[in-house]
């Protein structure tokens, strides 16, 4: 039986590492950090998405602010929100909420978050530094995932990591987090997609094996090497043909990899939870003027 690499526990011991240092930070500096977050429209996830994210922020000890404007509010209406933010000293953190409403362009937005405040680690100027390996703000998910991967794999060094999907929130930024020459990566990194003829041939390579597509259920054994670690990133929501009712699956089919994994991380239960711990992680380095090193 494969290990459980479990998101919750490890998330929840991130927290409670964070609420105790939110209170020294304010015993000693006087200091709380604060998280803007912005949601346009009424998208049913993404309200879930903030909601858990507020309310991670109440638990821990910081200021948040949520702004929720409806799914017509034009692109100046929104600059307006982020110009503010960045001038206000108690937000040291401003997240907007995606996918935006069609008549808003997403990079125009996330160009205007200063990145300095960047925590979603989206902005070009974090992109960048990200593949230089220099110091920065990295996106959560991908860091989240290294994390768990330090806990319970240990050593990527030399290891060959095979990411399938080429998203700039997941696989980009994580291949290029695992391929940086630092004591949590040094790894071999294969970067593939849906588009290959045969998927499969790459995945079987893997000995940790990333999947990133949003299709649910995409990768099964036949793309899973005996004693691989399997990552899975998916959160799709399909309805249960049995039941009627919507449920969460991966894109990994769990009951059928697991026997061939060494370990392996459960959807719910793995990855998301990381997501959110690491989002706090980042808002509390962006009030202490710290930044991911690679550490």
């Amino acid at each position: 039986m494969a290990l459980l690499i479990d998101g919750r526990s490890v998330a929840a011991e991130l927290r409670a590492q964070l609420r105790s240092a939110v209170e020294r930070l304010w015993h000693e500096r006087r200091i709380r950090p604060g998280l803007a977050l912005l949601l346009v429209g009424d998208n049913p996830a993404s309200q879930v998405y903030v909601r858990s994210k507020a309310k991670a922020c109440q638990e821990v000890g910081f200021y948040s602010l949520v702004e929720h404007l409806p799914a017509d509010t034009s692109q100046a209406r929104v600059l307006e929100y982020i110009e503010r933010w960045n001038e206000r000293e108690d937000i040291h953190g401003i997240l907007v909420q995606l996918p935006l409403p069609r008549q808003i362009d997403e990079q125009e937005v996330l160009l205007r978050i200063d990145p300095r405040k960047d925590v979603d680690g989206f902005h070009p100027e974090n992109v960048g530094r990200l593949v230089l390996g220099l110091p920065g703000f990295v996106p959560c998910t991908p860091a989240g995932i290294l994390e768990l991967l330090r806990r319970y794999v240990g050593s990527l060094s030399g290891k060959h990591v095979v990411i399938v999907g080429r998203s700039a929130i997941v696989g980009k930024p994580l291949a290029n987090l695992l391929l940086q020459k630092t004591p949590q990566a040094n790894a071999i990194v294969t970067v593939c997609h849906t588009g290959a003829s045969d998927l499969a041939s790459f995945t079987r390579q893997a000995d940790v094996l990333v999947a990133a597509m949003g299709v649910p259920g995409a990768i099964g054994a036949e793309h899973v090497r005996e004693g691989a670690v399997v990552i899975d990133v998916g959160i799709n929501r399909i309805v249960d043909p049995a039941t009627g009712k919507e449920r969460l699956v991966g894109d990994v089919r769990f009951e059928e990899v697991e026997p061939k994994a060494s370990a392996i991380t459960p959807v719910p239960g793995g990855v998301g939870p990381m997501t959110i711990a690491m989002l706090l992680w980042n808002t509390y380095r962006a009030a202490t003027g710290q930044v991911w090193d690679g550490q």
